[in-house]
């Protein structure tokens, strides 16, 4: 009988010892599902093009929010996500707001391992995933290769370069091989170390307004055919 009261007692220091973490992890919102929560609510559904992405696509509504306005796109953009996190918020930021199409850009975070180290053929999976959902719910999908990257300021040493060209070849190849729109940033962007120069980016993965310029004159020529 003392033996079970002890284990009982431990066992119940390690619940309460545990509490404040779990509860802790579920104000963390991971996937950041409150970002756009609330402007999700105003949206017109049917929309008409979701951009799904990272920072990349999250400064993209700042720098040139224009082209969105004007063209009636939404930015459903957060800063430093992995393909894991987009996927998980693909429901709420995406498929509930029923557009025409989705132009899916990730995959940086996962190669710069922001939320620790993936393989590439993971991360494929998750934009494969991403694709599946969208074309289940009638939505068009455009696969927008990753940008070019010579190396991170925030983790050096990666030589990212060869992994972001790996990735884009599997996607190429994923996306023709079910009938999907493949767009080509990075051949457009790339300098002689397959990285982004200057002119297009100041910190070689987040682009200029010129690199946002080229990127809105290739992707608006795939919206166009993709919904024609």
């Amino acid at each position: 009988m003392k033996n079970m009261k002890q284990v009982l007692l431990a066992a119940g220091c390690i619940l309460m010892t545990a509490m404040p973490l779990s509860a802790q992890t579920e104000k963390g919102d991971w996937a950041q599902f409150g970002r756009y929560a609330e402007a999700n609510k105003s949206v017109k559904v049917p929309s008409n093009v979701v951009f799904m992405g990272n920072s990349i696509t999250d400064g993209w509504w700042p720098a040139d929010s224009t082209f969105f306005i004007e063209n009636n796109f939404i930015d459903r953009g957060i800063s430093g996500q992995t393909t894991s996190e987009m996927l998980v918020r693909f429901r709420q930021d995406v498929i509930n707001l029923k557009p025409r199409a989705v132009v899916i850009l990730a995959g940086i975070n996962d190669i710069a391992h922001n939320n620790g180290v993936i393989a590439l053929e993971n991360v494929f999976g998750n934009l494969v995933s991403m694709a599946e959902l969208a074309k289940l719910h009638g939505i068009k999908v455009i696969f927008c290769s990753v940008l070019p990257a010579y190396d991170f300021s925030w983790r050096p040493g990666l030589e990212p370069a060869g992994k972001v060209i790996k990735l884009n070849g599997m996607i190429k190849e994923y996306a023709t091989k079910n009938g999907l729109t493949y767009v080509d940033y990075h051949s457009a962007m790339k300098d002689s170390r397959n990285g982004l120069p200057e002119n297009l980016s100041k910190d070689g993965v987040h682009p200029t307004l010129e690199g946002y310029k080229i990127m809105e004159k290739l992707v608006l020529e795939a919206i166009h055919q993709t919904l024609k």
